[in-house]
């Protein structure tokens, strides 16, 4: 008995795919600006000392420090939302990772491999763990699940 012939899967195909186990999952995701944080604190600190003296230091070291913190704040955006923002090459790089995982699959187009995707808890966990990885190694982001 001959088994169907795979359909080679197309990037955009796997992006949908990401994206629906994001959603599914409910995974946002925000990017750390502790970096920039701290770069305004000093800057907005030394601009109060050169200002106003010692008391300037202070205000603009508070005034400083309440940016900095918002900025660290950043909101957590859907998943689903950065991933169809990502360049062409992180998409790229998503799109190897994944094939990677679904490779033994035997499927005849994007809907079939949905189905057996979205069908397999342990296939859901295995991107969804890739997909965590790639945002909080390759983009730095803080992953958040809620379902």
């Amino acid at each position: 008995m001959q088994r169907p012939a795979r359909m080679p899967i197309m990037a955009k195909d796997i992006m949908k795919l990401l994206c629906a186990i994001s959603e599914q999952r409910k995974m946002k995701a925000a990017f750390k600006h502790s970096g920039r944080g701290a770069l305004v604190t000093g800057i907005v600190a030394f601009m109060g000392a050169l200002v106003g003296g010692p008391p300037g230091l202070a205000v603009g070291g508070a005034v400083g420090g309440l940016l900095g913190a918002w900025m660290r704040s950043g909101g957590f955006k859907p998943v689903s939302q950065i991933l169809m923002q990502l360049p062409r090459a992180q998409q790229q790089t998503l799109f190897n990772e994944a094939t990677a995982i679904i490779s033994p699959l035997m499927f005849t187009d994007a809907t079939q491999l949905t189905s057996l995707v979205m069908g397999s808890e342990a296939l859901q966990l295995q991107l969804m763990g890739m997909l965590v990885n790639f945002l909080t190694k390759e983009l730095g982001a803080e992953v958040r699940v809620t379902a």
